[in-house]
């Protein structure tokens, strides 16, 4: 079952900037978003993109393989249900203040890689799943986790995998394209809280997407949705840092395919 969030859903053209357009050669429009990522707060790591194309009218979903319910972050809560329902209730206020829809669908923190290759995993699970809400919302673009995760979290690995399959089982015409999220290698010092992140080599980083101060408020916004993951010095600093040293006024991209 999957459970929506309360975001608008209007749907218009929108221009996505690149080194080289991402539009393809049959235009520009780029209407309907998706977002995959495996936790509550997973979608700060490209969230002036989402603000920036929900602002100017694109459909822009966030899907959420699982509710952070292991993840206690700095709430003092214990693991299960009542955790996840905050962390649900905190992402659909991010959702929210990026302009973007949020779908829940509740498969466990942590659980993603484990036994991925049995028929019953919750890999297989995830798998079924996503290809209903892509066969449903039929999105022009995908946007995940790359390869690395991060900085390397198993369920940022599995999600991007997972998507990864899904799409690329599709045959060209229904496709979308496929952008995994990087940050440009050397741009993250390896002295700060997030020496672990890791970096791209920027060739490969062809879908570059400019924001602006709008989106960063957007982006500030939804940081502060997070309570129970960050405390109060951490979401106020969390995106000048990405904005300053790892991003530098535009979100890359690598095009999976």
């Amino acid at each position: 079952m999957r459970i929506y969030g309360l975001a608008g859903m209007a749907v218009s053209a929108v221009f996505l900037t690149s080194n080289a357009p991402i539009e393809g050669q049959g235009g520009n429009e780029a209407s309907s978003i998706l977002a995959v990522v495996a936790h509550p707060d997973d979608e700060l790591v490209m969230a002036p993109a989402l603000a920036n194309l929900a602002r100017k009218g694109s459909r822009v979903t966030i899907v959420y393989a699982t509710s952070g319910d292991a993840g206690p972050g700095v709430s003092g809560m214990d693991k299960g249900e009542a955790l996840a329902l905050m962390r649900e209730q905190e992402a659909q206020c991010a959702a929210q203040a990026l302009g973007a829809n949020a779908i829940f669908l509740r498969f466990g923190d942590g659980t993603l890689a484990k036994a991925a290759g049995q028929i019953d995993s919750t890999a297989a699970k995830l798998r079924a799943k996503l290809r209903e809400e892509i066969r449903e919302l039929r999105p022009q673009v995908v946007m995940s986790w790359g390869p690395d995760g991060g900085y390397g979290h198993p369920d940022h690995r599995m999600t991007s995998a997972i998507v990864t399959e899904v799409l690329q089982e599709m045959n060209e015409e229904e496709r979308p394209r496929l952008f995994y999220a990087g940050v440009v290698k050397g741009r993250i010092p390896d002295e700060t809280p997030f020496g672990l992140w890791a970096g791209t080599d920027p060739s490969l980083l062809n879908v570059r997407y400019r924001y602006d101060g709008k989106d960063i408020a957007s982006s500030h916004a939804a940081t502060q949705c997070h309570k129970t993951q960050f405390d109060e010095a951490t979401r106020a600093a969390l995106m000048p840092f990405f904005d300053k040293a790892a991003w530098q006024g535009e979100i890359t991209f690598r095009e999976a395919f």
